[in-house]
């Protein structure tokens, strides 16, 4: 009934022991110090020592412990290539833990409501809502590695039959390597969002150049890398733009390898126009909203013009009311900066903050004290632009978009558009010029006169 298997985990040898569901086994094999479950494999292990098989076999006296009689008998290595293990991989409504969990860990995700085991993809599942992502990542710190997509592959490196995309999948030794870049960005003092988008581009390039080691990859690589992964992919500009972005920070500080950080080619710039709504089309996305709290949080976004991550980083008393201003603290950059607000919208606010009673965030989720969640946000958005019937690809940046067109278009000077904005540079604020209309739309076309 009982079988056991020795394995080098984590380069540990541990003793795998393999058996059907049974509530008491369990109960045993969880005496038995450094016990511990694998998600991955579906099994308990202990560690492969003289005190530990002893200890088991008092338990256990039937069992034959495997590699005990035969010193000799070679070690299992677990292959790279096997289902990955200590991720939090994390959806819109599911968050799946795939790691190898102790009992205080266990109990831990007991606390949680409709927390399981799910046999199917061999994980820990719960919803993604309130504050449950927050809680999770603050207890496991930095032991689970973040994906943001709901996607677990078995090899490094792969063709997708749905799709014939390629896909990867992160080896092993990958791992030490991003936690010391993360760490060295935040020291830096990076942003959150910032940290994850360059670690998670350095640990895509780095799981494409294996079995290549970092001191081995050069300006070739990443050549193939962009032609074999980005553009057979499909992914846009900005993409690649950021990986090499993260990439060039992590081999001038981090590795300081063969690869010239200098020579890496950028791809060529788009001009893309931003989506802008007319005044008409805000005014109908925003009566769409019934809900007073979902109203004031896009209201806000369009009135100041601010980014998703502003606007859920307020809190109550960043509202200047005798002077008519917004304080957004450390936006990105890190730069302070004040928005005008005007009254009709600090009177949405009163009303919006009568009802609520916000605790510690402007706008809070489900529980007091947590901010509202950027999922729940950009569901708002959806929801908002399906029941105006609008007929643009808008989301939350579009009505920041609109607000800065919106001022061009009557008459604010560019520089004062880009200080509300908070842009560093003045081009990027100059794009706004290429989709207001109040010049464009007066010139007359010679086809009128024929």
């Amino acid at each position: 009934m009982i079988k056991t298997k020795k394995i080098l985990h984590h380069e540990k040898e541990r003793l795998f022991i393999i058996f059907p569901y049974n509530k008491d086994i369990i109960t045993n094999v969880r005496t038995l110090r450094d016990s511990r479950w694998s998600a991955t494999h579906s099994a308990w292990h202990i560690p492969y020592s003289k005190k530990d098989l002893d200890e088991f076999t008092k338990i256990f006296p039937q069992v034959m412990i495997d590699g005990k009689q035969d010193n000799e008998k070679s070690i299992t290595k677990i292959n790279e290539n096997d289902a990955e293990i200590n991720r939090l991989v994390i959806s819109d409504k599911k968050i799946c833990i795939y790691a190898e969990l102790c009992d205080k860990d266990i109990d831990f995700l007991n606390k949680f409501k409709y927390y399981r085991w799910s046999h199917i993809r061999k994980c820990f599942e719960l919803p993604n809502y309130g504050s449950n992502l927050d809680k999770i990542r603050q207890y496991f710190g930095g032991r689970l590695n973040e994906l943001t997509q709901e996607k677990i592959l078995t090899t490094a490196l792969r063709e997708s039959k749905a799709n014939k995309s390629l896909v990867i999948s992160t080896p092993d030794y990958v791992y030490p390597y991003i936690g010391k870049y993360k760490k060295w960005l935040q020291h830096k003092r990076y942003s959150a969002a910032t940290i994850n988008s360059y670690s998670d581009g350095v640990k895509t390039f780095l799981s494409f150049c294996y079995p290549k080691k970092p001191q081995d990859i050069d300006n070739s690589d990443m050549v193939k890398f962009t032609h074999t992964y980005i553009i057979r992919n499909g992914y846009s500009y900005s993409y690649q733009n950021q990986i090499i972005n993260g990439v060039k920070i992590f081999f001038r500080e981090i590795v300081r390898s063969e690869l010239n950080i200098e020579n890496l080619e950028r791809p060529r710039t788009e001009h893309k126009l931003p989506t802008v709504l007319s005044k008409e089309e805000v005014r109908r996305l925003l009566g769409a909203l019934v809900n007073i709290k979902h109203r004031t949080m896009l209201s806000l976004i369009y009135a100041c013009g601010l980014r998703r991550s502003e606007l859920l980083g307020l809190k109550p008393s960043d509202i200047d009311s005798q002077r008519n201003f917004l304080i957004i603290r450390l936006s990105k950059g890190n730069r302070d900066r004040l928005v005008p607000l005007s009254e009709k919208i600090l009177d949405l606010l009163r009303e919006y903050y009568k009802l609520y009673k916000p605790a510690v965030w402007l706008f809070e989720g489900q529980e007091k004290g947590h901010p509202y969640s950027e999922q729940s946000l950009q569901s708002v958005m959806r929801q908002a632009v399906q029941k105006s019937r609008i007929k643009k690809t808008a989301t939350l940046h579009t009505l920041r978009h609109s607000y800065a067109t919106h001022l061009l278009e009557s008459g604010v000077d560019l520089r004062y558009i880009q200080e509300i904005l908070g842009h560093k540079s003045s081009k990027t604020t100059e794009v706004y010029t290429h989709v207001s209309t109040k010049s464009l739309g007066n010139i007359k076309s010679p086809f009128d006169d024929i």
